[in-house]
C-alpha cells in the first residue's frame, strides 16, 4: 500500500532524473521506437507533465511495479504544458495534465501524427495557502484573488491592505506554478477571467515543493497549489477558504467531490499514446490507474476519486481507444465532467 510520508514527494528528483535519461535515450534516435508498439521498448514506460498529478501517478507506479517487476515507469515533471510539448513531440507514452490539452499542442500533435486517448481519472481542488502565522486571513473572494493575481496587479498591489483595507500593511510575497503548469492556467483562467494574463512579478516553480517552501517561510507569503500538496504539508501552512459569493468553503475531499469549493476544482487527466493503448505494459499500467480496486490510492495523496458512473465511462473510452479531447482546446471552469465526458464516452 502506498501511504502519505513526508518523504513521498522527496523522490520527485529521482524520478525526474530516472525519467531524463529515459527521454535522453529516445533524443538520440530512439524516439520512434519509444512509441513503437512492437518495439523493444516494452516494459519501459516513460511519463511527464503536471506536477499536480505526479503524486497520482507516482503512488499508481509504485504498487504497480510491485505486481509487475519486469515494468519500469518512469515519471518526470515539466508542467502540463511542458509535458504535452514532449508527448506531441513523441518523447513520452504518457502525458500527465491537470488541464484539457489546447489548441498550439493539439496542432503539434497532428503534425507529429500523434492521436491520442484523453482521460480524466480524479478530481482536485486549487488550494491557496498562507503562512500559519497570518492571523488576518481566514478566507478570501474571487474578487480578492482576482484584485491580488491580475495583470495590472503588478508591481501596484503590495501589500496584504491593498486587498482589504482591514488587512495590516504587511509586504506580501506571492508564490505559485510556472506559466507552463496547468494549475496555473486553471487558476488564472478561475479568478481573473478567459484569456486575461496574471501577474509575472511572482516567485514561480513547477515543484509545488519550492512554493510550499516559500509560503512556509515568508510572514506575509501567499500561494497555491493541488490539494495534496497542502495535504501533504499542512502543518506548515495555512488553506485559505474561497468565497465565490455563496459564503466561505474550505477545500476538502467533500467541499471538491460535491462542487461546493468552486470555482476551484478541477479534473486531473493522463493523455495516451492512441498507437500504444494496446501495447501489453502500457495497456496493463493504464488499466491498474483505473481499476476500481485502486482507486484508493487517489485518496491516500489527497485526491478525491470520480464517480463510479464517471470511471465507467472512462473505462469504456480506453477500451474503445476513443481519441482526441472532448474539451475542444479549451479549458472550461466548472464543467460538469459527468455531463460532458461522460456522455462522450458513452458515444459508438
Amino acid at each position: 500500500m502506498f501511504l502519505k510520508s513526508e518523504g513521498s514527494f522527496k523522490i520527485v528528483s529521482l524520478l525526474a532524473l530516472w525519467s531524463a535519461i529515459a527521454l535522453g535515450s529516445c533524443q538520440s534516435g530512439d524516439r520512434n521506437a519509444l512509441n513503437d508498439p512492437n518495439s523493444q521498448n516494452n516494459g519501459k514506460i516513460v511519463v511527464d507533465g503536471s506536477s499536480t498529478v505526479f503524486p497520482i501517478s507516482e503512488a499508481m507506479a509504485e504498487e504497480f511495479m510491485k505486481q509487475n517487476p519486469e515494468v519500469r515507469v518512469a515519471i518526470g515533471i515539466s508542467g502540463s504544458g511542458g509535458g504535452f510539448k514532449k508527448f506531441c513531440r513523441g518523447e513520452t507514452n504518457i502525458s500527465n495534465a491537470s488541464r484539457p490539452i489546447d489548441p498550439s499542442e493539439i496542432e503539434l500533435c497532428q503534425e507529429n501524427q500523434i492521436e491520442y486517448i484523453e482521460l480524466p481519472i480524479a478530481f482536485d481542488g486549487i488550494t491557496v495557502v498562507v503562512n500559519p502565522k497570518n492571523n488576518f486571513v481566514s478566507c478570501l473572494s474571487v474578487a480578492d484573488l482576482k484584485t491580488l493575481w491580475q495583470a495590472d496587479a503588478q508591481a501596484k498591489i503590495e501589500y496584504w491592505n491593498q486587498i482589504r483595507g482591514e488587512f495590516p500593511p504587511v509586504k506580501l510575497a506571492l508564490y505559485g506554478p510556472g506559466t507552463d503548469s496547468g494549475t496555473y492556467d486553471y487558476f488564472i483562467r478561475a479568478v481573473v477571467g478567459q484569456n486575461q494574463g496574471s501577474r509575472g512579478d511572482f516567485a514561480a516553480s513547477e515543484d509545488d515543493n519550492v512554493i510550499v517552501q516559500g509560503v512556509a517561510t515568508d510572514p506575509g507569503g501567499i500561494g497555491f497549489f493541488g490539494y495534496a500538496y497542502y495535504e501533504e504539508n499542512r502543518e506548515k501552512l495555512k488553506a485559505v477558504a474561497i468565497d465565490n459569493g455563496n459564503g466561505c468553503v474550505t477545500p476538502s475531499e467533500e467541499t471538491i467531490a460535491d462542487g461546493s469549493y468552486t470555482p476551484l476544482s478541477r479534473p486531473e487527466f493522463i493523455y495516451i499514446n492512441r498507437a500504444l493503448a494496446n501495447r501489453p505494459d502500457i495497456q496493463e499500467f493504464v488499466n491498474f490507474i483505473l481499476a476500481e480496486e485502486n482507486q484508493y490510492l487517489i485518496s491516500e495523496v489527497g485526491y478525491v476519486p470520480l464517480s463510479q458512473e464517471t470511471m465507467e465511462a472512462v473505462r469504456q473510452r480506453y477500451q474503445e481507444a476513443q481519441s482526441g479531447s472532448i474539451f475542444n482546446g479549451v479549458t472550461v471552469v466548472g464543467t460538469d465532467l459527468l455531463d460532458r465526458f461522460g456522455a462522450e464516452g458513452r458515444s459508438p
